[in-house]
């Protein structure tokens, strides 16, 4: 069944904007990257908040490769950010960049955010993608650093999303949804569950926004149109996130 439409992008008179943000674990495109192409075509992002993108041999090359099948540009993050990635539309207008890298636990994986603050017509925002880690007392750590470089960016309005690895009632999540907008609870759109792609029975991949964004639509895509199940399955082991939100102009 098809899903009640979802607000397209575009410009209001008040220069605000209406942006799609897409929020994607892609597993290092080791599964079927032309599915994984369509999905996000179809959905119609100005921004991607990517996690697991290609970090080693070649990952500037398959990141631009996405992009291109995607009808995006590389925005910033990958290898740097130890994973998430920023891809945008021609939309967006990039005011700076920065990837950082989160401070390392011996014997767990190495994480990072990739964040920029971009312009899209008369709106000024910080955009954020992460991947937290699956140990709870880091995890719990790197949502309160999280915090602190949405607030660094130093921009009017923010949007920061992407695998937090635990669900809305863990203690990491509660810590991100007690100071942002949790964009699926505050306006449910489409389906729920974000993993895994075949099953899904939790959610623990989201969108965030700060207060003065307004949601107008969070969700899993699927039955979207363009979006198959097919591709959903085939493309990576989780499903992706999409927000309609309204970023007011910048004064």
């Amino acid at each position: 069944m098809a899903l009640t439409a979802l607000p397209d992008s575009r410009t209001e008179p008040d220069g605000s904007a209406v942006i799609r943000v897409l929020s994607y674990n892609i597993r290092s495109m080791r599964d079927d990257e032309d599915a994984l192409a369509r999905v996000i075509h179809a959905c119609a992002p100005d921004v991607v908040l990517v996690q697991e993108a290609p970090r080693f041999f070649r990952w500037r090359k398959h990141a631009a490769r996405l992009a291109v099948k995607s009808g995006l540009l590389v925005l910033g993050g990958g290898a740097p950010a130890s994973g998430p990635l920023l891809l945008c539309s021609l939309r967006v207008t990039v005011e700076r960049t920065r990837d950082i890298l989160l401070p390392l636990t011996p014997g767990l994986h190495r994480r990072g955010f990739a964040t920029a603050v971009v312009r899209v017509a008369g709106a000024r925002f910080g955009v954020l993608s992460c991947h937290l880690s699956l140990r709870a007392d880091e995890r719990y750590a790197q949502a309160g650093m999280l915090l602190d470089e949405l607030a660094a960016l130093d921009a009017p309005h923010a949007i920061a999303g992407g695998d937090i690895n635990e669900r809305p009632d863990g203690r990491s999540f509660r810590r991100l949804a007690a100071e942002l907008q949790d964009c699926r609870a505050v306006r449910p759109w489409g389906g729920e569950h974000t993993h895994p792609p075949g099953d899904p029975h939790q959610r623990i991949d989201a969108v965030f926004a700060t207060p003065g964004v307004e949601v107008l639509g969070c969700g899993v895509p699927a039955g979207l149109p363009g979006v198959h199940d097919a591709d959903l399955r085939a493309a990576t082991d989780h499903l992706p996130v999409l927000a309609a939100l309204r970023v007011p102009a910048a004064t």
